[in-house]
């Protein structure tokens, strides 16, 4: 049966309030452990008012602490931040309160405004664009497994707590550049299709291509995630999907919102020409419909990608609604085994 998982980024919909967000996600990770998902990975967005989760390690011990078997993990931290050593110790902890439950999922984008950005970085060098990113994987890899070499800066450093157990490593990205290092480091790969939804399969080729087996992984791991939206009918998921539409809209506009939108605000907007013509272009990085509908084309993207999971990106406005989108698209899949 095609793995499905779920990338939650704790979005504050209109009338909520960030602490209601986050609790959803808690809620959201026991649900989905008990529906048979495979992992939950939440985000890390800083100084983002629609967004709530801007601490994936501490939401991932909370919700590792209410569940039983699902995987958790980070999509992703933002490595260029932070010192690779204290990504690691964070991760062995976690990984030591949850055995075998653990994805640490990397990226380098900036997560943020870039007021966000430099006091994240505020007394360090800064990092994003450079060749340094490269440098702070391996640092990473080297503190997670045997320990600093002699000839590194801070030779025979590891992190701790030493455990048995290594933290699933993934790199998340829409680029070759991604791909590249993943398969270098022999790091699993997640292409982000929500946010480019074009050449992801020649991106998830390259990787294969160039993976290289390391004590991380033998094979390739991979992953797509794309925003995805289910319901019992096809009007109903087009409705709710028009949250999305608008939200993705406006973010390109650079238009300040509160929170994510309703179908009825969707419903209400003036939509200009080329307004229609971004949003049919934005569909390209999602999937729309009934249960049978949605999990034909989750298989149709899974096979196009030549991988066996699809994790998906929720933003319903509704709590209920999502929840039931989830449970909807597990039992569709589960059906056409």
């Amino acid at each position: 049966m095609l793995k499905l998982s779920i990338l939650d980024q704790s979005p504050v919909s209109k009338g909520q309030t960030p602490s209601e967000a986050l609790h959803e996600t808690v809620e959201l990770a026991k649900i989905a452990d008990e529906l048979g998902y495979t992992r939950l990975w939440v985000s890390e967005h800083h100084f983002a008012k629609t967004l709530a989760g801007s601490s994936p390690e501490v939401l991932i011990a909370y919700m590792a602490a209410v569940t039983k078997q699902i995987r958790l993990g980070s999509g992703g931290v933002m490595l260029p931040h932070y010192s690779p050593y204290k990504v690691a110790e964070n991760f062995r902890v976690l990984e030591g309160l949850a055995p075998n439950r653990i994805d640490l999922g990397l990226g380098r984008a900036p997560g943020g405004m870039p007021l966000a950005t430099r006091a994240l970085q505020e007394g360090s060098s800064p990092r994003f664009g450079g060749a340094d990113y490269g440098a702070q994987l391996d640092d990473l890899v080297d503190y997670l497994k045997d320990g600093a070499p002699a000839d590194h800066r801070f030779a025979g450093l590891v992190a701790t707590p030493e455990i048995d157990t290594t933290p699933e490593a993934w790199l998340l990205g829409s680029s070759g550049g991604s791909a590249l290092n993943a398969a270098q480091r022999g790091f699993g790969f997640a292409f982000a299709h929500f946010i480019n939804g074009q050449g992801g399969q020649e991106v998830m080729d390259y990787y294969r291509h160039n993976f290289m087996a390391t004590s991380f992984n033998e094979t390739p791991q991979t992953l797509v995630s794309i925003f995805v939206t289910c319901a019992e009918t096809t009007e109903e998921a087009e409705r709710l999907a028009s949250s999305l539409d608008l939200s993705l809209l406006l973010l390109e506009k650079g238009v300040s919102s509160t929170g994510t939108p309703t179908p009825e605000e969707a419903a209400a907007y003036q939509y200009s020409f080329q307004d229609q013509f971004r949003i049919a272009e934005n569909r390209k990085r999602m999937i729309v419909g009934n249960p049978e509908s949605v999990a034909k084309q989750l298989q149709e993207l899974a096979d196009s990608y030549g991988t066996d999971e699809v994790m998906i990106a929720s933003m319903i406005a509704d709590k209920e609604a999502k929840q039931q989108s989830l449970k909807l698209i597990m039992d569709a899949v589960k059906a056409t085994v």
